[in-house]
């Protein structure tokens, strides 16, 4: 099935990234498991990643799941998101129409569920606990990528090159034998060379048949077990109904748009805001945008849309070992949290001072984020960093 096993490095990133959105918002998936299943013989990684991308097409899957999350220490929360407490639900996939995926978690312990749709290059995430959904687009395939993954399948020898180039970015390790849900499957291990911040590394394996991806797992940089866990207890790999691709958020749900804003140009094309002087002509509220920030250089100022709504995205640094801050018209009360992207779920957070207001603050293994308002403006502060950084960079806006 070409849509997962022949994704291309760019996209693939591209919806990893969107796996960083739920870590920081406490709703987040990654796919792992183990078992004593039947493992299949060793052989050098890009003999194996040649195999997965010249093996036979599947017509869909459909799988069985149990999340574990050790994200976050639920004892330091006040209140109870289900999520948190674990869950169990359902993923499929199928290469038709471009592509699409859906993940389904149920809470165990009664509450909302939480959903993820990819459709080609749109992405729906639903998060039941905050009724809010997040959406966007995945980024276009570059100049050379677009047919990445059709035609020929690389030689051994142009895939190495490629595991070659990637090592001097990533630590890989090379095809480890494993099994998931009862498949034979291949593990690699990644880990950052630099700017990694809390990523420790992450797994991933994919069925020694036929290509698919079938696990995943995130660690962070201080455990040797897994943050993130989601256990595939049973999989299937048969043509899938258009009807299980369906989800349908509450109509009151919020919204938050994380596509870059499109804005009209002087003939009237559409345009992307990019950059402190565009950006701030085109949001109704005072931007804050300072050349560096907790010891940061500034990398980008571009609109985004949130809850309808022109809003900021800010970076500082690089890598995972950056931090954003978006901005957005005030939606909450002075001195509240709360901020652009709808708070931590209805959960009562740690509390910590930002000036004269008071901000809420999620800590977690992978990174921290804080959300605070102030004269009318929403800020969300966040990054694979410590609590401390993201204190300071808050406090320097």
């Amino acid at each position: 099935m070409t849509f997962l096993r022949r994704i291309s490095t760019r996209r693939l990133l591209a919806i990893c990234a969107l796996a960083l959105v739920l870590v920081i918002g406490g709703t987040t998936v990654a796919l792992a498991t183990s078992g004593g299943g039947p493992k299949p013989p060793e052989k050098p990684l890009a003999n194996a990643v040649h195999d997965a991308l010249e093996a036979p097409t599947v017509p869909g899957i459909s799988a069985e799941v149990h999340f574990t999350n050790n994200l976050v220490d639920a004892s330091s929360l006040v209140g109870k998101d289900p999520i948190l407490a674990g869950a169990t639900g359902r993923l499929w996939a199928t290469a038709s129409e471009g592509g699409k995926l859906r993940l389904e978690l149920q809470a165990e312990e009664g509450g909302n569920d939480s959903q993820v749709l990819i459709e080609g290059r749109h992405f729906q995430i639903y998060d039941g606990t905050s009724e809010t959904v997040y959406e966007g687009t995945l980024p276009d395939e570059e100049q050379g990528e677009a047919n990445e993954g059709e035609g020929q399948v690389p030689s051994v020898a142009e895939i190495q090159e490629g595991i070659d180039k990637a090592g001097k970015q990533v630590e890989l390790s090379g095809a480890m034998p494993s099994d998931v849900a009862g498949q034979a499957t291949y593990t690699v291990r990644a880990a950052p060379s630099h700017d990694g911040g809390l990523l420790g590394r992450v797994e991933l394996a994919w069925d020694a048949a036929n290509g698919i991806p079938l696990r995943a797992a995130v660690y962070s940089s201080e455990s040797s077990s897994p943050v993130l866990e989601l256990a595939a207890t049973s999989v299937s790999f048969e043509a899938v109904p258009a009807s299980d691709f369906e989800i349908s958020p509450p109509a009151e749900a919020k919204v938050v748009n994380l596509s870059p804003a499109q804005l009209k140009g002087p003939h009237g094309q559409a345009t992307q805001a990019v950059g402190a002087p565009a950006v701030e002509a085109a949001v109704d509220f005072p931007l804050a945008a300072p050349s560096s920030l907790a010891g940061l250089p500034r990398s980008e100022v571009r609109a985004i849309e949130v809850d309808g709504h022109t809003a900021a995205l800010v970076t500082y640094g690089k890598g995972l070992g950056g931090i954003a801050v978006i901005e957005s018209k005030s939606s909450a009360q002075e001195g509240e949290g709360g901020g652009p992207m709808g708070g931590a779920g209805g959960l009562s957070l740690p509390k910590v001072a930002i000036g004269s207001v008071t901000g809420e603050e999620l800590d977690t293994a992978l990174g921290s984020a804080l959300w605070f308002s102030r004269e009318g403006v929403d800020y969300a502060v966040l990054g694979s960093v410590p609590p401390a950084a993201v204190e300071a960079a808050a406090r320097g806006l």
